[in-house]
């Protein structure tokens, strides 16, 4: 069975939350405080986290940071703020969605199930083993395996089908459109910024010079390109 936890300081909120999972025929834990839903996290085994921003103890962002340094568990972030900073911060410490109060029941449970699609899903490639090379960058796609200049890499599913896809296209320019439909697998994602964050995340992980990239270039207007020589 599917284990979500939420974490979430208004009671009222997160019963309600826990209440709806449930419905919905998942397993669903429960913590009020950063500390306790930490504290949760790490002595269970949970396949999503629904994590409210503003907790007392310890934060959302602080937990979402900790949450991507221990694993790949998907992140949900909700919140009362709206500014387009607090989503990107959230996109930058790895939260995989995120929804902003007020929101609805049917929403959330409409994002949950589109988060564990997009997470739990294995790429059709693995299961014909091939490797994409594109200079020092290669996908063994049999073994959903990346590595950088000779070094195994971990990269997050997203990430991972946006390279899959530049390694099959070197050199071309993919518009924004269809490096998101790609990325998303053409699920409907609410965060304008989204893209952005993971092409930054990636060049972290595959350009010597993240702030100088020369594998990852922006085509300003259209999109990006991958070069495979620099």
């Amino acid at each position: 069975m599917t284990r979500i936890l939420v974490i979430e300081d208004e009671k009222p909120m997160a019963e309600s939350i826990k209440y709806s999972l449930e419905k919905e025929g998942y397993e669903t834990g429960l913590a009020f405080d950063g500390p306790s839903g930490w504290r949760m996290f790490e002595e269970e085994h949970f396949d999503l986290l629904i994590l409210d921003l503003m907790l007392p103890g310890l934060d959302g962002l602080e937990i979402c940071k900790k949450v991507r340094q221990a694993g790949e568990v998907p992140v949900i972030m909700l919140t009362a703020k709206d500014s387009e900073l607090d989503k990107v911060l959230g996109l930058e410490l790895g939260a995989d969605d995120y929804l902003t109060k007020p929101f609805g029941m049917r929403e959330l449970l409409a994002r949950t199930r589109a988060v564990l699609r997009r997470t739990s899903r294995v790429p059709t490639e693995a299961q014909s083993p091939r490797v994409l090379e594109g200079g020092d960058v290669s996908i063994d796609t049999g073994r959903h395996e990346v590595t950088v200049r000779g070094e195994v890499v971990e990269v997050p599913l997203i990430e991972y089908r946006l390279l899959q896809l530049f390694l099959k296209n070197p050199g071309r320019v993919l518009t924004r459109e269809h490096l998101t439909n790609v990325g998303w697998e053409g699920e409907f994602y609410s965060q304008g910024k989204a893209l952005d964050v993971h092409i930054r995340r990636l060049r972290e992980k595959v350009e010597e010079d993240p702030a100088s990239p020369r594998r990852v270039i922006t085509v300003r207007g259209v999109g990006y390109r991958f070069e495979p020589r620099t």
